[in-house]
Parts: C-alpha cells; sequence; structure tokens
C-alpha cells in the first residue's frame, strides 16, 4: 500500500510539474525576438536542465519576468491561454490539484504526507509561508530526489481564478514580488533539473 501511494504521489507531482513548467518552453521560444527590446527587468526566472546520458545536453531557459508577465496572456497553446492553464483530475492521475492547493493554502503550517521506507522517503509539508514537497529514491544508483518550494503567495494567486484552472499570470506576479529563491530541484540518474528566480540575467 505504501509503495502504491508513493508511485501514485510521484506521478501526481511529476504530472503537476508538467503542467506548471510547459508554459516556460513556450516563453522561451517565443521571447527570443522580444528580449532585445526589453530592458533588463529586476527578476529573472531561470531553468535548467542537465543530461547525464551519451549526449550529454543542456537546456538552458532564462526568462525575465516583466517579459513572461506581457508574453504569457499573448499565448494559446494547448491548454495554456490568457496566462491560464487547465487542469483535469486525469492529467494528475485522478487527484484534484487545485483543490490540494486549496487545502494546503488554508491549513496550519505541519507536514502533511509522510512516508519513510527502507529504500525511500516522502514527505509534503507547509512551513514558513512555503509549500514543501520532498521526494528521496534510495533504490537508484545515485539518489534521486525531488525538492519543491513553492511560496504560498504564488500558491493563492495561482487558484485565484476558475475551477479547473491556475492562473499562471497571477502567479508570475505574486512571484515578482519574492527575494532570490529556488523552486524546483531534481535529481536523478541521467539528467537534474532546477529552478529558480534571481535578479541575474543569465544562469549558473
Amino acid at each position: 500500500m505504501a509503495n502504491h501511494r508513493q508511485l501514485k504521489l510521484r506521478r501526481v507531482l511529476v504530472s503537476a510539474a508538467a503542467l506548471l513548467l510547459a508554459p516556460l518552453a513556450v516563453l522561451g521560444q517565443s521571447n527570443s525576438s522580444q528580449s532585445a527590446k526589453s530592458s533588463q527587468p529586476d527578476r529573472w526566472l531561470h531553468v535548467r536542465i542537465v543530461s547525464q546520458n551519451d549526449k550529454a545536453e543542456t537546456v538552458r531557459v532564462n526568462v525575465p519576468l516583466e517579459l513572461a508577465e506581457k508574453v504569457l496572456p499573448a499565448i494559446d497553446h494547448d491548454r495554456l491561454h490568457d496566462g491560464k492553464i487547465r487542469i483535469t483530475r486525469a492529467e494528475c492521475d485522478g487527484v484534484d490539484l487545485r483543490a490540494l492547493l486549496d487545502a494546503v493554502r488554508s491549513s496550519k503550517d505541519g507536514e502533511f504526507v509522510t512516508v519513510q521506507k527502507k529504500d525511500a522517503e516522502i514527505r509534503v509539508a507547509k512551513r514558513d509561508g512555503q509549500f514543501l514537497v520532498h521526494i528521496l529514491d534510495k533504490n537508484k544508483p545515485k539518489e534521486s530526489q525531488v525538492e519543491v518550494k513553492i511560496p504560498m503567495k504564488v500558491v493563492e494567486a495561482m487558484i485565484s481564478g476558475d475551477k479547473d484552472e491556475l492562473d499562471l499570470l497571477a502567479g508570475l506576479h505574486a512571484l515578482s514580488a519574492q527575494g532570490d529563491t529556488e523552486l524546483v530541484s531534481v535529481k536523478g540518474d541521467d539528467s537534474t533539473v532546477r529552478v529558480w528566480l534571481d535578479s541575474k540575467n543569465v544562469s549558473d
């Protein structure tokens, strides 16, 4: 039963991460012609994906929040429209992601999910104004882990829209008020992913 819960939660988090990061890929394709025209903003959102397979590829996306806030509403692609992304339970293994985020938002600080096994550890918590997810898979040759830190102000903004949508534009507005912070860190056997916010116009 614990294994089943662990796999289901991991699939939900991967699905959620894919939904939330998909707009960054679109923005990365859209901002090349516009970035030269924009004055350098103060806040930048960075995504870095490093593949450790035979190709050893590295992908870097650096998006100024000011530009993202202007471009995002103009993108109508798949589930993304008007700065919002449509979500369904089917995309998250039957879990209502929006309801889950709303429940976390309205709850007190605490650790909501804890799964501790000899080969794995999962924690979902709310602490110091942040929604935290930690997954550690000890079965991999190198310990595979996922760390997600989302400021609750951003969560509140994203669930402020309609029932079946996450308001990404509102989330960006809320994110722009945050200090330098790491949002997502994924370390796996064949790749690493990092998403963070700072004032630099280039990634590390």
